[in-house]
């Protein structure tokens, strides 16, 4: 077999939905891949439909040009190029065997060969073909779309080479950025068959109950450890015509299981398919998107379509701000609405997945993990079978999880694997607890700084407290990070609000001083910041100040601060200025870029944009931020500061021709190109690094002074949005 290591030409056959989403995301880590269809042309058109998808399945629209397009009989050599080939085309079983009966002829003998399937048996995919096609041949489950979920369902046959299993395995979670469950071929894989078990079942209990669709959401989103699309929500984005088909499939596969029959379909599933109200892709399902922001519900009393309304469930509200192990076993105890929909709605289901354990799983760990990484529960069931307890729920005395041991299917205990690449931030020693940080042991000698503020706020006592330990302390490398959501979403505006309107402008100049400060500090010291979730305005300036910045992909950065009438001043202009001055064009849309406040959707956007330098490192595993960011800190050292370069061309001509663009498109209000004229002012006239954080400082302070300004930083605080004046 190919060593995984060495891969790097991929070949996904199939270019529809699924098809094009895993051709992206390889795409986006740097393969070269080639996406097939039936014919070029149809190639094309469907994954022109994929260029277009929202979410985007691109972090920046040109890597889709990156992709090679092609038919499978017009260009079945390419087949043969590749390391490792993924079919995805439509889940019918015969019309997969025909293609692998057309493609085996071309194969390299030595490349991986998967089905991307999310319930078909791989065994009978496998049948008829060579003992070497039939080694290699593993079924892959990936979920859609494949850039942003984590999951990722390997099932083996039985005559799959073991090796082929470890080895590919490995290669997924080192360079695909998946989380690996190896799952059983039983019918649904674990995921579609408890999944969606859960799935009908939060339907049948809400139509039970005669419970509405936003109050079931509201039980099963945050209050109980769930995404926010909670349980009608993700039925849209499924799509209820995907969730009829599994159900049917499971139903026609499982007749001894006693508890299939939940999957027949609930009234209201079967009324929204019979109207063709499938979910998301048709615009409606039990969510439809009324006027503006506004959603409408699907009754299921009425089965008509009313205004959402909030939601009343007071003893719900009394505990949601309580730890989850909390929430549950009170919730379980409430005699209200919430109380009943957990005891018919939770309990079944985790008695289900006991049930089901041995069938679909080599391991309950295997179900927690599928339920975590795939549907976004914080427990798995098998945690809250112990959390609850066995007795209540109806099973046998025991517990699933001792210390770090988890029981087999013979009821003894084994070891859980820990793999350090993996580690969280919580797992890792508590040293001390600031009021601001935490300061733990990460090993090795490296230790992390973890803003606990919300949203990792950044507030004159953080940059105090923060700057007093870094020159007092005593550790010597370390990762700047935070410990909530979020790495940290800028300054905080209250207390720039509060200073304007009392006119403590020396306060403000000196808190500005104290941030530039705390950047030079962080700059001369041996330390990496991660970031991940938000990593904006001052948040985004300590971050950068590091000599190594590791981001997590998907993390929003920026300087959003025009859009609240400022400008970054704590050395972020400045540093943008030195990271950016290869030339006057890059300088200049850079420029322009902190002049109206642009805001990157992930990593790879921000590198583009001029927010990251070529050695900072994007993580793209969604689950290694903090060890990557410990191997960066075990060999970061400061760099030396660049000087102000003054060959830059005609700086000063091109921002202002930026800005008369942008202004004549629309784009800006008068106000915001007097804030882009002031970024100009820095960017091409300050000659030395002192004397551009000094202009930062002063072109901040006269734009607190100033009405639009105070108008827009009122409106962000009360609103939330953004003020174009």
């Amino acid at each position: 077999m190919s060593d995984p290591a060495s891969i790097k030409k991929i070949c996904v056959i199939g270019a529809g939905t699924m098809g094009s989403g895993i051709a992206a995301h390889l795409s986006n880590l740097g393969f070269e891949v080639t996406l097939l269809d039936a014919t070029h042309q149809m190639a094309v058109q469907a994954f022109g439909r994929a260029k277009s998808a929202k979410p985007p399945h691109f972090y920046v629209p040109d890597r889709a040009n990156e992709i090679r397009l092609g038919g499978v009989n017009e260009n079945a050599a390419w087949i043969g190029e590749a390391d490792w080939v993924c079919e995805a085309i439509v889940e019918r079983a015969a019309e997969k065997h025909a293609l692998f009966s057309r493609i085996q002829p071309v194969l390299r003998p030595d490349a991986f060969l998967s089905t991307n399937t999310s319930g078909i048996p791989i065994s009978s995919l496998a049948r008829g073909f060579s003992e070497s096609f039939r080694k290699r041949f593993v079924g892959t489950h990936f979920f859609n779309p494949p850039r942003y979920l984590k999951l990722l369902e390997l099932i083996p046959t039985s005559e799959t080479d073991p090796s082929v299993i470890a080895a590919f395995s490995a290669f997924l979670e080192e360079r695909v950025a998946r989380r690996v469950v190896v799952a059983k071929d039983t019918p649904g894989f674990i995921a579609n068959r408890y999944g969606m078990w859960c799935m009908f079942h939060a339907i049948h209990t809400a139509e039970k109950l005669r419970l509405t669709v936003e109050q079931v959401d509201a039980i099963t989103g945050f209050f109980l450890g769930r995404p926010k699309s909670a349980s009608f929500r993700l039925n849209d984005i499924v799509g209820l015509d995907v969730m009829q088909d599994i159900a049917v499939s499971l139903i026609e596969r499982c007749p001894n299981d006693p508890h299939i029959q939940t999957l027949k379909l609930p009234r209201s599933v079967a009324i929204l398919l019979e109207k063709g109200w499938i979910g998301e892709k048709a615009g409606q399902g039990y969510y439809r998107r009324g006027s503006g922001k506004e959603f409408l519900v699907f009754d299921l009393s009425t089965f008509a379509y009313r205004q959402k309304t909030d939601v009343d469930l007071p003893g719900m509200k009394h505990l949601e701000k309580l730890p989850l192990p909390e929430r549950i076993l009170k919730g379980l105890d409430l005699k209200d609405e919430t109380g009943e929909f957990l005891r018919h709605y939770l309990l079944p289901t985790l008695k289900y997945a006991d049930y089901l354990k041995a069938e679909i799983s080599h391991s309950v760990l295997d179900i927690d993990h599928v339920m975590q990484w795939g549907f976004g529960w914080q427990m798995g069931p098998f945690e809250m079978i112990d959390l609850i307890g066995p007795s209540r729920i109806g099973l046998p005395a025991g517990r699933y999880y001792e210390s770090s041991s988890v029981r087999a299917m013979d009821g003894a205990y084994t070891p859980i694997r820990s793999d350090p690449k993996y580690i969280r931030m919580k797992e890792c020693p508590l040293v001390s607890s600031r009021r601001n940080f935490n300061l733990r042991d990460l090993g090795d000698g490296v230790h992390s700084i973890g803003l606990t503020t919300k949203m990792g706020i950044v507030s004159p006592d953080v940059v105090e407290e923060l700057s007093d330990f870094l020159e007092n302390g005593s550790i010597d490398r370390f990762v700047l990070t935070g410990e909530g959501r979020s790495f940290s979403a800028g300054f905080d505006l209250r207390f720039f609000s509060q200073a304007i309107a009392q006119e403590r402008w020396t306060d403000i100049d000196r808190e500005l001083g104290r941030l530039q400060k705390l950047g030079e500090l962080l700059e001369r010291s041996n330390a990496v910041s991660a970031i991940f979730g938000h990593a904006l305005g001052g948040g985004l300036e300590l971050a950068i100040s590091c000599p190594k910045v590791v981001s997590l992909v998907e993390t929003q950065i920026g300087f959003p601060e025009a859009k609240v009438g400022l400008i970054p001043a704590g050395r972020g202009i400045t540093l943008m200025r030195l990271y950016n001055q290869q030339n006057a064009k890059r300088l200049s849309e850079v420029a322009i870029h902190l002049g109206t406040g642009v805001v990157a959707s992930n990593a790879v956007e921000a590198r583009s944009l001029g927010f990251l330098r070529s050695t900072d490192v994007t993580v793209f595993h969604p689950d290694r931020l903090i060890y990557e960011a410990k191997m960066a800190a075990l060999e970061v050292k400061p760099e030396v500061r660049p000087e102000v370069s003054q060959a830059l061309g005609p700086l000063s001509g091109m921002i202002d021709r930026l800005l008369e663009m942008a202004s004549a498109k629309g784009e800006l209000s008068a106000y915001d190109e007097q804030i882009g004229q002031r970024m100009k002012m820095i960017f091409s006239k300050a000659r030395t690094y002192d004397e551009c954080i000094a202009k930062e400082r002063t072109e901040f302070l006269d734009l607190c002074g100033r009405a639009l300004t105070v108008a827009r930083i009122n409106h962000m605080l009360e609103h939330g949005t953004p003020l174009r004046n």
